[in-house]
């Protein structure tokens, strides 16, 4: 059964090249770009939703999906439209909601960056702005309860912000379970690639 990475913003596919060099069976691991998937559209996420969505649909299903960040907005949304493909999630670090303060600090700090800043994330300046601009309002709060799979929530001991986020997904989900990462902070499969592997290893085969 196939599990799809998915990267988050601030990331590339690539960032998951660590935490897959500890894992067996690397074959059943997909980690598509979302820039590739984009394509030339605007980096606006409902583009980007779509063209993930058209990605999984191509898929044998169920398929497992595993996040990170702002990527797992991406899975939770998949998740509530297609409950029948998903077998299950792993949310890393994801947000359950956009904080206000942070979205308008964000969007002044990214303004300010020179264009090759952006190189090592997922998208160009101006597409990371309109991505940001685009979830400032995205809520999928009230629609949590519709996830019945079997969820792990992940999150980095240092990430406070996540870790709220964590608590709150555990209270909104039906199935849950979760872990922390000691002394890791937001960036959990660069920061502890090797015990990212293990603990996935894990949890796949309970549901086996």
């Amino acid at each position: 059964m196939k599990k799809v990475l998915i990267h988050g913003s601030g990331q590339k596919a690539d960032s998951w090249n660590k935490m897959l060099s500890y894992i067996e069976n690397k074959e059943d691991f997909l980690f598509p770009s979302l820039a590739d998937l984009l394509a030339e559209k605007p980096a606006a996420y409902p583009n980007i939703y779509h063209a993930f969505s058209n990605y999984c649909s191509f898929l044998p299903s169920p398929f497992h999906l595993c996040n990170l960040s702002h990527g797992g907005i991406l899975a939770l949304n998949y998740t509530i439209e297609h409950p029948d493909k998903v077998k299950s999630l792993v949310i890393i670090a994801t947000p359950h909601q956009i904080p206000t303060f942070q979205f308008y600090f964000q969007k002044l700090i990214f303004s300010l960056l020179p264009p090759s800043f952006f190189q090592q994330m997922a998208f160009n300046k101006r597409q990371t702005l309109t991505l940001g601009k685009s979830l400032k309002d995205f809520n999928f709060r009230t629609k949590l309860h519709l996830i019945a799979c079997p969820t792990l929530l992940l999150c980095g001991e240092k990430d406070k912000t996540s870790m709220h986020s964590l608590c709150y997904f555990q209270e909104h989900i039906k199935q849950t379970e979760y872990k922390f990462f000691p002394g890791i902070g937001h960036i959990v499969n660069e920061e502890d690639p090797q015990q990212l592997a293990e603990v996935l290893q894990q949890f796949y085969q309970s549901l086996a």
